[in-house]
């Protein structure tokens, strides 16, 4: 099956629209377009210099985004630092199924952020996308008991009769409950509901007595210990999963053997994102602040001091085996991915992280 076939026609219209909307207004913030964005930094800052010593232009990327998260820092740190050499590199952000995926496929977008899964998912259906770069290195979720309850330190014999509140299907939140719903040898619907929910609506599900436990990620997480909804994680899934693909950037293979070079400069701007991630924490913060400016400051410190605890970022961009490994066996235990052929070296390219 073709590419076009991977592709729905409305999410091709979507995606296009969305896109030449924040292309034909670059001057402007990425916000105008998704409600939250990275402003593109100045065309002095990614100019390069020509041999007469004036400027030349720079290439322009789009980097589409399932959500404005703030996992994904080193991306926009690495675009308000300037660190791409001669690329100009905007973020959208396309919520909705796969629309990010779908906007590489269809020549959209340079890349998109997204577990490397979805060049899976995009390989079963007969395209060839590649993971070049990792940003996320942990599965960012958490689960929380709803405030009156106990979860105690036997987590499977508690989790037993539940009812967990959990994104739609589909998702990656859904998907690891499931996995780890049979890693604690329970059946849903049988040893353990599922409510699945919008994320947003995941508060009042226990507010209201509907659930019992929720998979959640910052900053509801922190929203809902300070409004006593329930108490902190019980289940860490960032350090109880380990290592684990969860955010990478993933372009199509053809731009990797057309354009090597645009792929070297984008790969190694984002390592110099991670890396001052890693060696400037108070600057980040700040960086932070601007991408995040309606979040309340308490809150986004709280989110970000916990990834640095629980080490969400893999600093030098090298996507592991192992890390893809634990992605590909959740979306297949979830049922998401058929194909047990795939692996690692056929949705992963590292020749570009140094």
């Amino acid at each position: 099956m073709t590419k076009v076939t991977y592709v729905s026609r409305y999410a091709i219209i979507v995606a296009g629209l969305l896109i030449a909307s924040l292309i034909a207004g670059c001057g402007s913030k990425a916000s105008q377009v998704s409600g939250v964005g990275t402003p593109p930094v100045s065309n002095e800052a990614n100019a390069s210099e020509n041999s007469e010593g004036g400027t030349t232009a720079s290439k322009e990327l789009i980097i589409a985004e399932p959500v404005h998260g703030t996992g994904y820092l080193p991306l926009y740190i690495a675009i308000r630092k300037g660190f791409f050499d001669g690329l100009d590199v905007k973020t959208v952000t396309l919520s909705g199924g796969s629309a990010h995926t779908n906007a590489v496929l269809t020549d959209q977008a340079f890349g998109f952020i997204g577990g490397p899964e979805h060049n899976a998912f995009a390989k079963a259906k007969g395209a060839e996308l590649r993971a070049i770069v990792n940003v996320v290195n942990r599965g960012n979720v958490y689960l929380v008991a709803r405030s009156d309850l106990d979860p105690g330190t036997d987590i499977a014999a508690f989790m037993k009769g539940k009812t967990v509140a959990v994104s739609q299907y589909g998702g990656t939140p859904n998907s690891i409950i499931r996995y780890l719903a049979g890693e604690w040898g329970l059946e849903l619907d049988k040893d353990l509901k599922l409510k699945e929910v919008d994320n947003g609506a995941i508060p009042a599900v226990l507010q209201q007595n509907q659930g019992d436990v929720a998979v959640v990620t910052e900053p509801m997480l922190t929203q809902g210990i300070e409004e006593g909804i329930w108490g902190e994680p019980f289940y860490n899934v960032p350090i109880e999963l380990g290592p684990y693909a969860y955010s990478t950037i993933n372009i199509k293979l053809d731009s990797i053997t057309k354009d090597p070079e645009t792929v070297r400069k984008f790969v190694e701007g984002t390592q110099r994102g991670l890396e001052f991630l890693r060696d400037n924490q108070e600057e980040s913060m700040k960086i932070a602040k601007l991408e995040f400016p309606s979040m309340a400051e308490h809150l986004l410190e709280a989110t970000i001091h916990r990834s640095y605890e629980d080490e969400l970022w893999e600093y030098s961009g090298q996507i592991t085996e192992d890390a893809v490994n634990t992605g590909l066996a959740v979306v297949r235990f979830a049922g998401l991915l058929k194909d047990d052929t795939i692996g690692y070296t056929d949705i992963v390219d590292m020749q570009f992280v140094k």
